[in-house]
């Protein structure tokens, strides 16, 4: 079993009262228990109703369509597809400060900022041992960093505090990034001072350990310049923790396999899904939840309206909310790399038979390809199944041409879900694994120009990619290193896991490579797109309007 965020909707509304900085208008509240958080939080059971609290905000970003609109979308990787509901922030062309998934992300992140502030501040009067106290801060203090991360690459220097919210907020400041990293290094420092190697029993899973905080440390020093202490620290979570890559690339998305020893850190998601809080007018009362992890849902095409298809669990619920680019396609070398087949999905198998017509289909039979090949007429003309060829797809320029079918990822998909209907998973949601650690000290010491450790680190995520008999085929040497190859490798590696959007940005390629690489994007990006708009609930709740103003160009 593993650690469970689930929390108790009175604990979390004493974590959250008075927060408004993203509230267009006071509220009044009412409090029918009587509670208070001095009373709860001085329990040790209320305490770690706060710490859950605060690691339940991660379950926004990660696993979730925001998210992925956050964190992928508007890159050289994705276009839109027909479902997709953020086209402001896949295409640019209406990116503005109405955005919804903006808005909603702005507001949970710094709610999970207070409720992290808030325990911080009190942990001291929690009740626990000193040893859970030091461990509980560890937590808190890493999760501030993390979010705060999350704001002030997605917004720049927008509003910033380490007090706990006690009452209605009308005013918010703007903090300058240096002064945002201070302190993401100072709580991570803390971070990995006070958590320990490893969890003390399994269904603590999901909580934070020190190699988190330092692989998480490693990328904010990579963000900042700092690659030596980038190199060194990423090179001591791949050697000191028994982490170790997977054998086979695909193992990594098996339902049964989540729980293993690449993983370094995973939002985790309960296979009860009543726990994973697909409904809490309590927690919640917008409206709005979180479940389970949905990426499920959005990378698939539409199959179920094809000849011999029919929707079912194992081909999954299809949103087809994102499709990739020819550019991401044709970055992989499909006859050694074995992450092609891995993370894409380009045949589905008839689950109805076609006994009618020219070209009947027996349960099994392949119904359908798609693929980033061209697919002649007379190859067409000869086979029983249906075909979309990179023709088909893409207009020659690149652009969408059909949104509907084409060559999917399929790294989140879930046979596992208990009924064809069912929008939640129980995936986990990798945030930090062993290749990544392997790319960022690889990045880190190609621009320290340790050329020779650059390449023994990406030729080890390299060769456990390998098809087999082409491990020597999938070397590279120092002549193959650029920061453009990185970027490569980190797409072959990582496409979909919500990394692209911030590792285009900290390497100062997000405008120059959607340009070149994503016709549709690539249209609209500007410069000044490298941060978000500030949501206009924001603007019209301060009353310093003059001051907290809106980032450049939009509006």
């Amino acid at each position: 079993m593993k650690f469970s965020k689930k929390i108790y909707s009175i604990v979390a509304a004493c974590a959250l009262v008075g927060l408004s900085t993203s509230c267009s208008k006071e509220l009044e509240e009412y409090n029918p228990s009587g509670l208070t958080p001095d009373a709860v939080y001085t329990t040790p059971g209320g305490f770690e109703n706060l710490v859950n609290a605060a690691y339940s905000y991660t379950r926004w970003w990660y696993g979730k369509e925001d998210g992925f609109s956050m964190s992928e979308m508007g890159t050289d990787l994705w276009l839109r597809g027909a479902g997709d509901v953020n086209p402001d922030l896949t295409d640019y062309t209406t990116l503005q400060s109405s955005s919804r998934a903006v808005e909603s992300l702005w507001s949970k992140l710094y709610i999970g900022i207070n409720v992290c502030n808030a325990g911080i501040s009190r942990v001291g009067q929690s009740g626990m041992s000193d040893a859970l106290k030091k461990t509980r801060e560890g937590e808190l203090r890493f999760l501030r960093a993390f979010y705060y991360w999350h704001i002030v690459e997605s917004w720049g220097g927008v509003h910033f505090t380490t007090e706990e919210t006690q009452g209605a907020v009308k005013t918010a400041n703007r903090t300058p990034v240096d002064e945002f990293y201070k302190q993401i290094f100072a709580d991570l420092d803390i971070a990995v001072a006070n958590l320990p190697a490893t969890l003390a029993v399994a269904t603590e899973y999901g909580r934070v350990t020190k190699p988190v905080a330092e692989a998480f440390l490693a990328k904010m020093y990579l963000t900042r310049g700092e690659n030596q202490k980038a190199a060194d620290l990423a090179q001591k979570v791949i050697t000191s923790y028994g982490f170790s890559l997977q054998p086979r690339y695909a193992d990594l998305w098996s339902m049964t396999n989540l729980e293993n020893k690449e993983i370094v850190w995973a939002v985790n998601y309960s296979r009860d899904l009543t726990l994973n809080d697909r409904v809490d007018a309590g927690l919640y009362p917008d409206g709005h939840s979180r479940g389970g992890n949905n990426g499920h849902l959005l990378w698939l095409m539409k199959y179920d309206d094809q000849p011999g298809m029919t929707r079912d669990v194992a081909n999954g619920r299809p949103f087809n909310r994102f499709m990739p680019t020819k550019f991401l396609l044709n970055l992989f070398d499909e006859t050694k790399d074995a992450r092609y087949a891995a993370s894409f999905r380009t045949v589905w198998l008839a689950n109805t038979a076609v006994t009618t017509g020219t070209k009947p289909l027996a349960v099994g039979d392949t119904a359908i390809l798609a693929t980033k090949k061209v697919v002649s007429t007379a190859v067409r003309n000869a086979k029983k199944y249906r075909v979309y060829d990179v023709n088909d797809i893409y207009n020659a320029n690149g652009t969408g041409k059909n949104r509907l079918q084409y060559v999917c990822l399929r790294k989140f998909e879930d046979p596992t879900r208990p009924t064809i209907q069912e929008e939640q998973s129980a995936r986990d949601a990798y945030v930090i694994r062993l290749a990544d650690v392997y790319l960022l000290a690889a990045e880190a010491n190609f621009k320290l120009g340790k050329l020779d450790d650059a390449v023994k680190q990406i030729n080890a995520v390299r060769e456990r990619a390998a098809l087999p008999g082409k491990v020597a085929d999938m070397r590279i040497s120092a002549a193959n290193l650029s920061l453009d190859f990185i970027l490569d490798e980190r797409a072959r590696e990582l496409a979909g896991e919500q990394h692209r959007w911030f590792d285009l940005k900290r390497t100062n390629k997000l405008v120059d490579r959607v340009k070149a690489n994503n016709p549709e994007a690539g249209a609209s990006i500007q410069p000044f797109h490298l941060v978000r708009p500030i949501p206009q609930r924001q603007l019209d709740a301060v009353t310093n309007k003059s001051e907290f103003i809106q980032n450049p160009n939009y509006r």
